[in-house]
């Protein structure tokens, strides 16, 4: 019998929102429908400009919500209209899995009033808007419940990963490249369970690259990492950008745009102004691919393949540089595995809803530094 359920994404990277039609009824996940919806250049804007604290940001933060909800409803309304071609009607539908736009993120007790209460994250969403203009439920705040178990919250991808790209005869690394660059290394499924999973943030992904090219290029992102790739490398920048503590930490862990924020880039930068812009780009693209590999190296020796999805996988310099530094290791990308690239974390999604309406964890403490295993989100009934 059929499962389905819409999973919709938008990450760090503010490009847009993508979403999924899944049918979880096999063992692995089919992806029915696939659509997306780019962010207008100012929605983009104000986004960005909320990471930040700024002027009448409460009531810019709910407007923006509800843009954004509306947004996601044209996905699904895309999604809906393909479904029906393939006669799978929306009444067939069990819930939407929204993530929403993460604009603040910051886990850890940051503050001595904080002491016994915790940190939090922060992703706008309106899901009782998005329940009204599709008609369907909508499954939201993920994050929180793993927060306030103790957790990160973040990444909660990890547990999908091993359910679709786990291998029963080696060991794998699975690397998300959105705006952060997120890691799964998953054990061989025999051997152990969910227990033994182990995920945490790299560091950035596409983040600081995509500003750099938008800067001094005009262009959204830097495409296949053909700019980077013109460029060389200025070995002092790098050694500034990896001097950061984040990358000292070990997991659990988790980031965002609090830390790596343009500010922190501009200061990065500063030393450097008199370098030419590929050279700065090609410097980001090897900082981003450092930290994948030293997160590799550290944590993930058994692993024998990378499988990379997001929007960094469709990077070649990227690939080419994780390759170089990897050399024992395949590193292919998701779509070999049935899903590609820029379905991986929407389909992540429409998991954890579907997990959610059936009232198990969606969260693994071995990765988040959660007190246990938790139902994560909040249902919004159609």
């Amino acid at each position: 019998m059929s499962d389905y359920y819409i999973g919709l994404m938008s990450g760090t990277s503010l490009d847009g929102a993508d979403g999924v039609l899944v049918d979880f009824s096999a063992p692995t996940p089919r992806v029915v429908a696939s659509a997306s919806e780019p962010f207008p250049k100012s929605f983009r804007a104000e986004l960005l400009a909320l990471n930040t604290p700024s002027h009448n940001e409460l009531h810019r933060a709910a407007l923006a919500a509800n843009q954004l909800a509306a947004l996601y409803a044209r996905v699904v309304r895309d999604l809906l209209g393909q479904a029906a071609g393939q006669g799978v009607p929306a009444s067939r539908v069990q819930a939407i899995g929204a993530h929403g736009q993460t604009v603040r993120h910051q886990p850890q007790r940051t503050a001595p009033e904080a002491a016994g209460v915790g940190g939090y994250t922060l992703q706008l969403n309106a899901p009782a808007l998005l329940a009204e203009l599709t008609g369907i439920a909508v499954v939201a705040d993920f994050r929180s419940r793993d927060v306030a178990a103790g957790g990160q919250g973040a990444p909660l991808v990890p547990a999908f990963h091993q359910h679709v790209f786990g291998q029963s005869d080696r060991a794998v690394a699975v690397l998300n490249l959105g705006g952060m660059a997120n890691l799964s290394l998953l054990p061989r499924q025999p051997a152990s369970g969910n227990a033994s999973v182990m995920g945490f943030d790299c560091g950035p992904g596409n983040a600081l690259m995509d500003v750099w090219c938008q800067q001094h290029t005009g262009q959204p992102f830097d495409a296949d990492g053909a700019w980077a790739a013109s460029g060389q490398l200025v070995p002092g920048l790098l050694v500034s950008l990896q001097a950061d503590s984040y990358f000292s930490l070990p997991p659990p862990k988790s980031t965002g745009r609090d830390l790596f924020s343009l500010d922190w880039l501009a200061h990065k930068l500063a030393p450097f102004a008199t370098e030419r812009p590929e050279d700065i780009q090609n410097t980001l693209a090897e900082f981003t691919v450092v930290a994948c590999i030293a997160g590799i190296k550290s944590y993930g020796k058994e692993s024998l393949e990378l499988i990379v999805c997001g929007g960094g996988a469709l990077n070649q310099h990227l690939l080419q540089r994780l390759q170089a530094g990897l050399p024992v290791l395949r590193v292919s990308t998701s779509d070999q595995y049935g899903l590609p690239p820029l379905q991986v974390e929407a389909t992540a999604f429409a998991w954890l809803a579907r997990q959610s309406v059936k009232r198990q964890p969606g969260n693994l403490p071995s990765v988040t530094g959660a007190v246990g295993p938790r139902v994560l989100g909040a249902i919004y009934p159609a």
